[in-house]
């Protein structure tokens, strides 16, 4: 007969797989059972966790200690990093053979991207010590270099409670082995992870942290990651997400993912450095300089937001252009950083022709890459509205979002040119209502320039006074770009689509002589107040567009 009165917390007891998702959500961080009484309690705990705090070098201290800001946490981060490189060369050398090969390490395909982490985490399971294996202790010093062991801290720990928040402690726990048995276990860790550690076994109690700084949350968080507990790392993650956030923690933040094994664990973090980042720096022109300063990650979070302020995709694509070449001088770097990493969040379709008959002759861009980003453009270009439409919206889901159009101070048209009989260019342009409804009462939009006989021309859309002065309206304008004394005389037509046949219809004709930087058109295209042009039956908008046709012919 099965006995009745089992010792849960007998360590010989099978131990049922833990669900370590269920434990990780932000919701459960905050929500999750508090054992935060039975933390270090005799009574409630069946093992004792012997943590052997080993020497750092002599400079060595936790990441936090002293830190004030973010950007000394990551000074002090790096220059411990190289420490450690440095050391362990040395400790190759002097320490002796079987005190690095040894049980505990990992097989290297369990470390792909791994290679960013200072240490990994070493335990041991032991009975007491005692006669021959007090004298064989040294046989068990595991993955361990020859520092010495500073001070030993003792606590009593609950099995299950550990094995439940960290795979880490429930193999070390669940291995099947001996070892599983044992009543003792030895952790060993460096001086300057101690305060980060005990930190994370009390937040295994009681799924809160009493530390409250930024420096100190990033240490609790690599410690997290280093004994596998997803829970504490987005717990940490929240409460740094909750802070105010500056240019320096939000690339430190982006550099995490490379930095620890459960990356997605701190994916809410990094998404939200990279919006602090696009907000900041939206309208890069304001800030060029320290723009042009920041490193790949940083620009890759700025120019994929949708948001980006900028005159049009052609200075997205002469920035990162500008950029790669200051941080990338050399060719092949270059290509290889604009065709794997940067590349996909220039919006090529959205690009000028002329600018993307550029893109096939710049020697910065793999010339068959070039071609396809080119192509694939001009495919675009050519597609129906509602099949532009249809592919932005498929593109939305996705981290390219090629296809999706950015808020552009010049806005794109599509162009038709003709040189034969005569020397003429048909121009599209397209605005939403809200683009249109924001230029109430006095605000103006103003195309992409085009071109027609060498000379470059824009449309701009305004919302004005009419002749009378007695009402707002919508009107268009024809101008010609600041180049020289050049005069130039052109036949112009306007034209827009209406209800119901959605034809184009004409609505003002002229011609004019341009002198550069003069401009041409009609205050009230439509002949009817704002009110009606922005009424919910309006004639002018077909499923929320408003669609213009501007044709110019040079006059012989």
């Amino acid at each position: 007969m099965k006995e009745l009165n089992t010792d849960l917390f007998d360590p010989r007891t099978t131990l049922m797989e833990p669900d370590f998702s269920r434990a990780v959500t932000p919701s459960a961080d905050a929500d999750g059972d508090d054992f935060g009484f039975a933390f270090n309690d005799s009574n409630f705990s069946d093992r004792l966790l012997r943590i052997e705090i080993m020497g750092d070098t002599p400079e060595s201290r936790p990441d936090s200690e002293a830190c004030t800001s973010i950007a000394d946490w990551a000074r002090h981060r790096k220059r411990r990093r190289e420490d450690i490189k440095k050391e362990n060369i040395l400790d190759l050398a002097e320490c002796p053979e079987e005190q690095i090969l040894n049980d505990n390490q990992p097989d290297m395909d369990d470390c792909e991207g791994c290679e960013n982490q200072d240490e990994e985490a070493v335990a041991m399971v032991e009975e007491s010590p005692s006669g021959d294996e007090a004298a064989n202790s040294n046989d068990s010093d595991w993955g361990m270099d020859c520092s010495t062991v500073v001070r030993v801290k003792t606590l009593h720990i609950s099995s299950p409670i550990l094995a439940a928040k960290s795979p880490f402690f429930y193999k070390l726990f669940s291995n099947g082995m001996r070892e599983s048995e044992q009543r003792h276990v030895t952790l060993r860790i460096n001086v300057s992870e101690e305060a980060a550690v005990m930190e994370l076994l009390n937040f295994m109690y009681s799924n809160t942290l009493s530390t409250t700084t930024a420096p100190a949350l990033l240490d609790v968080l690599m410690a997290a990651d280093k004994f596998e507990v997803a829970s504490c790392m987005r717990y940490c993650s929240r409460l740094l997400r909750n802070m105010p956030m500056t240019p320096e923690s939000a690339l430190l933040y982006l550099e995490l993912p490379s930095s620890v094994l459960m990356a997605e664990a701190v994916l809410a973090l990094t998404d939200a450095a990279k919006q602090h980042l696009a907000v900041r720096y939206k309208d890069i022109s304001k800030f060029f300089e320290e723009v042009m300063a920041l490193p790949l990650a940083g620009i890759e979070a700025i120019i994929s937001s949708d948001e980006l302020q900028v005159a049009s995709e052609d200075a997205v694509y002469d920035f990162v252009l500008k950029w790669s070449r200051t941080h990338y001088p050399k060719l092949e770097e270059r290509r290889d950083i604009l065709g794997a990493r940067l590349a996909r969040y220039i919006r090529f379709p959205y690009m000028t022709c002329r600018k993307l008959k550029k893109v096939l002759t710049c020697n910065d861009f793999d010339h068959e890459a070039a071609s396809k980003l080119v192509l694939e453009a001009l495919f675009f270009k050519a597609e129906a509205p509602h099949r532009q439409r249809i592919l932005a919206a498929e593109e939305s889901a996705t981290l390219n979002r090629r296809f999706v159009e950015r808020a552009y101070k010049y806005r794109p048209v599509k162009v038709v040119e003709f040189d034969l009989p005569r020397q003429q260019c048909v121009v599209y342009l397209d605005l939403k209502r809200e683009e249109c409804a924001n230029l109430f009462p006095s605000g103006r939009v103003y195309s992409q320039a085009f071109h027609l006989g060498g000379q470059g021309f824009f449309l701009s859309a305004h919302c004005n006074m009419d002749q009378q002065s007695s009402f707002h309206c919508f009107g268009l304008f024809l101008g010609m770009q600041e180049k020289g004394s050049v005069s130039f005389a052109v036949d112009y037509e306007f034209a827009a689509r209406s209800k119901p046949t959605e034809e184009f219809i004409s609505k003002y004709k002229g011609n004019y002589t341009f002198t550069g930087g003069k401009a041409v058109g009609y205050r009230n295209l439509f002949a009817i107040p704002w009110t009606s042009f922005m009424a919910d039956d309006s004639l002018f908008f077909i499923n929320g567009v408003l669609h213009l046709r501007a044709e110019l012919t040079i006059k012989q």
